[in-house]
């Protein structure tokens, strides 16, 4: 479907991607991992999810959505595991990897590590993209992991043998942009790329180690790796989300100062940005340092700023009044034509989230709609008061 991401609202609008699974798929991936149901009856339960989460997602006026990722096992191991538990993880993979996150409530999430070459995906985003655009109406986006993200998967200090981690990052970099470039074959009209550990790898973490490691540099030089095999109007489409995470209802890296990140951020060549900001303290400052960074040339193309105006991991659900007065307040700071809204980070990255801030995960897929809803309409409403 061709895409124009200004056409409905005046100021473009976009999801992140994920939504909290149903209760009834969060048993059935656990039955799964349990060996007590077999891959076609856990199939039968992701697509049912889908299903819902497509027609629901259209029911909000949503210009682009998303299947909200309900067959995956998380935003950043669905091309290397079929579950959290490791079920079907990719031959070259083990169990013990480094911590991706230790989050604010205390759990964290832990990656399995590379054993052995060579690296290859095994499931790719285009795999699910094309499952779910039959159900589709409208035009469908579709998150990527970054490069960044999968490199934690090399041992942060034992070199694999007979493996370089150069050799490792190359493959990295070819598989990332099959991802991106699969999901625009199927039929995506947008693709971002996941890069939550940008705002974390400022963070001197002891329990992590790989956030005191200075790697913030390494991680946007991998990512412009592969925006340098795109065209600037291939570009135009392919996007960049950041934000402190979000799982089981809490976040990772929210007391990293964004001033850490964002002006190296906005080096990447990419076209747009979804930036969490209504969960942030101090926003002018940091919408000052948007406005400051964003460019108006990027290897050839002017960068947008999708703003944050809802909150996932809060149940309380913000008004359009909201809504338009967040995005009119970052138009005092980012030029209105470089402007857009999203959610602060997918509704739910990882497939088993129990969301025990809104008590369940079936309430929180009820709110992240009408989260969705409003956010559409609020954006429709800054638009018009700001004459676009």
């Amino acid at each position: 479907m061709t895409y124009d991401p200004r056409t409905s609202t005046g100021i473009p609008t976009e999801p992140v991607g994920s939504l909290p699974r149903p209760a009834v798929l969060q048993e059935a991936y656990a039955r799964y991992d349990a060996g007590e149901i077999g891959k076609d009856e856990l199939a039968e339960q992701q697509e049912a999810a889908i299903r819902d989460s497509i027609e629901k997602y259209e029911a909000t006026g949503s210009p682009i959505i998303s299947d909200g990722e309900q067959r995956w096992s998380s935003f950043a191991t669905y091309p290397i595991t079929d579950t959290l538990a490791g079920t079907g993880l990719a031959p070259t993979l083990g169990p013990g990897g480094q911590f991706f996150a230790i989050f604010a409530d205390g759990h964290g999430r832990q990656l399995p590590k590379l054993e052995r070459g060579p690296f290859t995906y095994i499931n790719y985003a285009a795999d699910s993209l094309t499952k779910s655009l039959p159900y589709a109406h409208r035009p469908m986006k579709q998150a990527v992991i970054s490069p960044s993200m999968l490199a934690l998967l090399y041992p942060l200090r034992d070199p694999v043998e007979g493996y370089s981690r150069d050799d490792f990052e190359a493959a990295l970099i070819d598989e990332c942009e099959k991802d991106i470039r699969q999901a625009f074959a199927a039929g995506a009209a947008r693709v971002s790329v996941d890069f939550t550990e940008g705002r974390l790898a400022t963070r001197e973490d002891p329990r992590n180690p790989w956030t005191g490691a200075g790697l913030l540099p390494h991680f946007i030089e991998l990512i412009n790796r592969v925006m340098a095999r795109f065209t600037a109007d291939e570009r135009r489409s392919i996007g960049v989300h950041t934000c402190p995470g979000g799982d089981r209802d809490s976040v990772h890296s929210a007391d990293v100062p964004y001033a850490n990140l964002l002006p190296q951020m906005f080096t990447i060549n990419a076209g747009y940005f979804l930036i969490q900001m209504a969960s942030e303290r101090e926003k002018d400052p940091v919408l000052a340092v948007i406005g400051q960074n964003l460019r108006d040339d990027a290897d050839g193309i002017p960068q947008t700023a999708y703003i944050g105006v809802i909150n996932p991991q809060n149940p309380r659900v913000e008004s359009p009044q909201e809504v338009a007065e967040s995005l009119i307040r970052a138009a005092n700071h980012i030029p209105k034509e470089q402007l857009g809204s999203t959610d602060d980070c997918g509704f739910s990255p990882f497939s088993i989230d129990e969301k025990p801030n809104h008590g369940s995960p079936d309430y929180a897929r009820e709110v992240a709609f009408q989260k969705i809803r409003n956010r559409v309409e609020g954006t429709r409403l800054a638009a018009e008061k700001l004459g676009l």
